[in-house]
């Protein structure tokens, strides 16, 4: 952990808890039309015909679309992602799913254009749908890889020859529902037209996908869109890909020449914008009498969209975890009518480690073992999918301070009562795959003392409008107080996406540089070499020389030095999943003890504890923050949260809060207990540091379904844990 940093608070706390920090919604433009969407009362068909007379009549209705103009050729290039769906609404009379944008209503007021959508009549030639849940899974699309896993399909030795002649096995089918991210800000965009330039103020996590998104739906150099967002009131995946409302939005400010403003309602989140979604885990384990493994199998398919394929990588913590001579991962998605699903906190090794992780607790079982002595056994020195080292890992070290921390050794096995609480206790590993992605930034030093740290990332809560300042305040010698983060705005330096756990990594090392290049250009200013120089509370410091910051400028007539910095990759790569030739992941462990009421199917969470390894720690106040936070995120996960497909209305049954259960502080208890091992890695970049975000959510699902075992007896394998399946007599 960087020295002194645990009492750094979050510098834009004031703001948030005021309501002084601007989200996307909180945008308007002069002259600016409200738009409400008309979405598809059927889940597959066409559209036959449009009666807008009555909505047209409304006061305060300007304009009722009911078609946009086609995009431009360049759209057919874009990567994916971050562009979420090739189909796009509006451009024909295909209904793909319930929900599905037919029309627009603009109007001079939110309450004109709500009330006149109502009155949009739709004509359909209904078409039988397919059930996403249920139909059949297939090969994904060659090309549906995001550039992030190159196989749908993974093989390392012969893993059924070794399961076949294993010993002693285990077997689960391992599934979780459908969840939605429900961000508490909805997304929002305010699309507006200048003399051929295109602005948007747009709820995202990465500002200039947006602007080269949108550059090529309408034809245009990307210095011709600006996209703006200094907050985002929660992502989580959702917000990572650019969906079709943005485009939308932004044609429909072209087609009638004046600003429109779009902001989803919760129910628009359901069917517009994407979800973690269903999956089926088939696992199997072999191992010998002694419990080292000598086969993992783990075959995922999960329920994606009829008009693109998105597979979300579940098989990847197989491959990552523990030594094993034998793998066999395979990926396949089930097309159904329904909107396209996409990332979520924490995609791949969250759904992951909840199948394997309760498949690895039924080994231990199976073996009459500790569950963390199976992993100890099988601990992976080097990564098992192909011997690469490590960039770093101390999962041995989070092994051993987590379960002291916790009690592990001493628990009671097999469970105890508190009253007529049955208590049990289990663990998982927890593993995030890590990304790096070229970002630059600028640090200006002004004569008066004061910093500016300008770089386009975008502010999602994690963090990130404090540590940056941070990183450039502590190279520069400065208390923080005097750092001000600029963020958010595509005309700034490029910086990476906020997701894939690759903002510190990128942007740190970005910010890092630049305050470095500050310094250096101070030093040449006092002809000091550079390499010697020493940042020191607000002065450059030579030997036993010491020049205030400010002296230097003021004696060079400047107003202020600028530095820059960029977060460059091998072989002029966008992103790369670390160090050439090396393997880099965060790791952790976690223990939780849950209690049982059999009597009601009753799930409560009473202590947790959880260690983790990621490099270095640059704040960690924040850094434990997100560790909470993901536990409460694994918690719904566990024990909550599910989205279900309607079978027969072909539609997502509950579309706003009140019918979906989330975690609350009554779930969660004041005994959470998150710590990190001392560690730098020398491989990611020059602060040591790794992401945590989305790490901090893997393998709770499983520790909790192990403790529910440990409790009961009851061997859950179908998530969420909700009382039903807790008095079920037939498991």
């Amino acid at each position: 952990m960087m020295s002194g940093t645990y009492g750094i608070t979050r510098q834009d706390g004031p703001a948030k808890v005021t309501g002084a920090a601007t989200y996307a919604a909180d945008y308007n433009a002069e002259g600016q039309l409200y738009a409400v969407l008309v979405g598809s009362s059927v889940t597959a068909g066409r559209v036959t015909g449009y009666d807008t007379a009555e909505a047209e009549a409304e006061p305060g209705v300007v304009h009722v679309l009911t078609g946009l103009p086609t995009v431009h050729e360049a759209f057919a290039g874009l990567p994916s992602p971050p562009l979420a769906t090739r189909f796009l609404p509006m451009q024909n009379d295909e209904i793909h799913y319930w929900g599905q944008p037919v029309a627009m209503v603009l109007a001079d007021s939110l309450e004109a254009a709500e009330g006149a959508a109502t009155r949009v009549r739709v004509s359909y030639d209904r078409q039988p749908f397919v059930n996403p849940d249920t139909a059949l899974a297939v090969t994904p699309s060659p090309d549906s890889g995001y550039g992030m896993l190159d196989a749908h399909e993974f093989r390392k030795g012969d893993a059924a020859g070794a399961l076949a002649g294993s010993p002693v096995r285990a077997s689960g089918t391992y599934t979780q529902p459908s969840r939605h991210g429900n961000p508490m800000e909805p997304s929002a965009i305010l699309a507006e037209w200048h003399d051929g330039r295109l602005t948007v103020h747009d709820s995202v996590q990465h500002v200039y996908a947006v602007r080269d998104t949108l550059a090529a739906v309408f034809g245009l150099a990307s210095d011709k869109v600006r996209v703006i967002n200094p907050h985002t009131g929660g992502g989580f995946g959702t917000k990572a890909f650019i969906w079709p409302h943005e485009i939308l939005a932004s044609q429909a400010a072209k087609a009638v020449d004046r600003p429109v403003k779009l902001v989803l309602t919760r129910q628009d989140m359901y069917s517009i914008v994407g979800y973690q979604p269903l999956m089926e885990h088939r696992v199997e384990l072999g191992a010998n009498e002694s419990g080292e493994l000598q086969a993992i199998v783990h075959e995922v398919d999960n329920v994606t969209a009829l008009t693109d394929d998105y597979v979300e990588f579940g098989s990847a913590p197989s491959k990552a975890l523990y030594d094993v001579p034998n793998i066999s991962t395979s990926q396949r998605v089930r097309r159904g009518n329904v909107n396209l699903s996409s990332f979520m906190r924490s995609p791949i090794d969250g759904p992951g480690t909840w199948a394997l992780g309760s498949a690895m607790d039924e080994l231990a079982h199976t073996l009459s073992v500790d569950p963390l002595t199976l992993r100890l056994t099988n601990y992976a020195e080097v990564s098992p999918a192909d011997g690469t080292p490590w960039s770093s890992k101390k999962l041995r070290e989070a092994y051993e301070e987590g379960a002291r921390r916790f009690g592990w050794w001493d628990r009671p096995k097999g469970g105890t009562r508190d009253g007529h609480w049955l208590i049990g206790c289990g663990m998982a590993d927890c593993t995030q795959g890590q990304f790096r992605f070229t970002s630059n930034a600028r640090v200006r030093l002004r004569a008066d003392g004061s910093v500016k740290v300008e770089a386009g990332y975008t502010d999602i809560g994690a963090g990130s409008t404090t540590i940056f300042p941070q990183i450039a305040a502590q190279t520069l010698g400065l208390d923080i107080r005097s750092v001000q983060g600029v963020s958010g705005d595509s005309e700034l330096p490029y910086a990476g996406p906020t997701y894939g756990s690759g903002t510190t990594i990128a942007m740190g090392t970005a910010v890092h540089l630049a305050a470095g290049d500050v310094l250096r250009r101070l030093a040449d200013v006092m002809s000091w070499p550079a390499e010697e120089v020493r940042a020191d509370d607000g002065a450059l410091t030579w030997r036993d020389h010491r020049r205030p910051y400010a002296d230097i400028l003021r004696a060079a007539r400047l107003d202020e030095v600028i530095g820059d910095g960029a977060m460059v990759l091998p072989n002029g790569a966008s992103a790369d999943a670390g160090a050439p030739g090396m393997s880099t992941r965060t790791f952790g462990a976690m223990f939780i003890e849950v209690g049982v009421d059999p009597d009601l199917g009753l799930l409560r969470l009473r202590r947790a504890t959880g260690v983790y390894s990621v490099g270095a720690v640059v704040n960690e106040r924040t850094a434990r923050s997100q560790m909470i936070g993901g536990l409460v995120w694994g918690w719904g996960m566990a024990a909550m949260e599910a989205s279900h497909f309607e079978p027969n209305l072909g539609r997502w049954l509950s579309q706003d809060l009140a019918g979906v259960p989330l975690p609350v502080n009554a779930d969660i208890p004041p005994h959470i207990d998150m710590s990190f091992v001392d560690e730098f890695d020398p491989h990611v970049g020059p602060l040591g540091a790794k992401g945590v975000g989305e790490l901090s959510a893997t393998g709770i699902a499983a520790a909790v379904a192990n403790a529910v075992f440990d409790a009961t007896g009851r061997r859950v394998r179908d998530l969420p844990i909700t009382p039903e399946k807790l008095l079920d007599p037939r498991m």
